[in-house]
């Protein structure tokens, strides 16, 4: 199996869990509020914290998105800023990563 390959597999299974986990959340927000003011209160906080957490599913789905079409399109690995490759390092840290490390430094 190629690196690219192996990117995309861990690539995919990450979209995945990310999707699995957003599904979670949505059920999560959707459900019936407690009646009591308290409980209200508690249950507001941690669909704030559920808000969080689905923005930055979203967000990692759609870099993971962007990623699987570089993959597609054979530029993956590919700073797009810049057009030098990026690192293995930074790949095996941050498989969607769109930039190179001397890029990413300098936004």
């Amino acid at each position: 199996m190629s690196d690219i390959q192996a990117y995309e597999t861990i690539l995919r299974d990450r979209q995945r869990e990310l999707q699995s986990r957003l599904s979670r959340i949505d059920l999560d927000l959707g459900r019936t509020k407690e009646q009591d003011s308290d409980d209200r209160a508690t249950e507001s906080e941690n669909d704030e914290v559920l808000e969080g957490l689905g923005q930055a599913g979203q967000d990692e789905l759609r870099a993971i998105g962007a990623a699987l079409e570089r993959i597609a399109k054979g530029t993956y690995g590919i700073c797009v800023n810049c057009g030098q490759p990026i690192s293995r390092k930074r790949l095996a840290a941050v498989p969607y990563a769109p930039l190179c490390e001397d890029c990413i430094g300098q936004t």
